[in-house]
């Protein structure tokens, strides 16, 4: 089970920090993820981090301004986003993995076993 916070609407060139808190397994020993899905577009991934946060993914047009961390004390993920852009707008999904490392394929939904409901992003130009 996993809960994104953080959302919200901010102007273009603005920050959000997303939240993911899991709970109901084990959370420091797989890898989790980001998604977003904006109106009438498939789900795409957007990062993906490993159990221990030792090695990060991103998808190309978020590199340099999203990063990715975890705190596994804290069973919580964590996506800050910097110099949001209109096309960033999106529902945001945390995503928990199936194994320790992400894959080579990571930004494929399939790859992920338990979703959140998402958090809304909406950056106004």
């Amino acid at each position: 089970h996993v809960v994104e916070s953080g959302g919200g609407l901010v102007q273009e060139g603005g920050s959000l920090r997303l939240s993911c808190t899991a709970s109901g397994g084990r959370f420091d020993d797989t890898y989790m993820g980001w998604f977003r899905q904006a109106p009438g577009k498939q789900r795409e991934g957007v990062s993906c981090i490993n159990y221990n946060g030792g090695k990060t993914y991103y998808e190309d047009s978020v590199t340099g301004r999203f990063t990715v961390s975890r705190d596994n004390a804290k069973n919580t993920l964590y996506l800050q986003m910097n110099n949001l852009k209109p096309d960033d707008t999106a529902m945001y999904y945390c995503a928990a993995g199936r194994s320790p490392y992400c894959s080579g394929v990571w930004y494929t939904t399939r790859n992920f076993a338990t979703w959140g409901q998402g958090t809304q992003v909406t950056v106004s130009s």
